[in-house]
């Protein structure tokens, strides 16, 4: 094994015992395989949440004891099913997956397991899953995320009036940043939903939440504002991302619930 990999799919089995201890921490990346919009790949959630998990551990990972595993490509995506190229799992199966893998993690010496979710329908399952696999494996559980969606409390560009939760500013900058030549700006078109943002409760990010597909609102099935998408906005957006994780690798390296 390189002495410098924090990949834990590098070592080899009876490096586990040495490697590992209690308070290590095992990281989980979540992308997905999903249409994102005519402008953006499918891949666009596995890249950000493998680059940022990456970059993180990078960073940290000596410090901090964290091991990272390989970025779960295929997870909850149904609510783009309608799209071909769109490969997901339903909610039972990953469920188990993220249990099995619990369970696996909970056979090492490490007690301490970060998922990092880089696509917004996963976040209920696997905020549900952080309980299940502490209760079922007694493993420390975490989750975070690269950028939390408008619809779950985070923000979303002035343009797209907080209404930015797929395929927008955000994400097709960070993709500009990251993979531009899988970006396609030319067909990067603006498509917020204007009538949702003047509610105030029922609205993505409102006391009210409601089912939604990403085709309810437009055909093209992304939700935002991507035409002022900038590799300059995406750097600096990606940065505060990574910077966030490695604080949030520190915090858990330590964290013992308050005693």
């Amino acid at each position: 094994m390189n002495s410098a990999s924090r990949l834990l799919g590098d070592l080899r089995a009876p490096e586990i015992s040495s490697a590992l201890s209690s308070d290590s921490i095992i990281v989980l990346p979540l992308g997905a395989i999903e249409q994102h919009g005519p402008h953006l790949p499918l891949n666009t959630d596995y890249v950000v949440a493998d680059a940022a998990s990456r970059a993180a551990v990078e960073r940290v990972g000596a410090e901090t004891n964290a091991w990272l595993l390989p970025t779960l490509a295929y997870t909850k995506s149904n609510e783009h099913l309608w799209s071909a190229g769109t490969l997901s799992l339903s909610a039972n199966t990953l469920m188990s997956v993220l249990d099995d893998i619990g369970r696996g993690v909970a056979a090492t010496p490490a007690k301490r397991i970060l998922f990092i979710n880089g696509h917004g329908g996963n976040s209920a399952l696997t905020a549900m899953m952080n309980r299940e696999i502490r209760l079922k494996y007694g493993l420390q559980t975490f989750l975070a995320h690269p950028h939390m969606p408008a619809d779950q409390g985070g923000s979303s560009s002035e343009s797209e009036l907080g209404m930015g939760v797929h395929g927008g500013m955000d994400e097709t900058s960070v993709m500009l940043h990251l993979r531009p030549d899988l970006v396609d700006m030319s067909l990067a078109v603006r498509r917020v939903p204007k009538k949702l943002a003047e509610n105030q409760q029922v609205r993505f990010g409102g006391r009210v939440a409601f089912g939604w597909l990403s085709n309810d609102f437009f055909a093209d099935g992304h939700i935002g504002d991507p035409t002022g998408a900038t590799a300059e906005i995406g750097a600096r957006m990606f940065e505060s991302c990574v910077q966030s994780l490695c604080e949030a690798l520190r915090e858990i390296s330590v964290f013992d619930f308050g005693r």
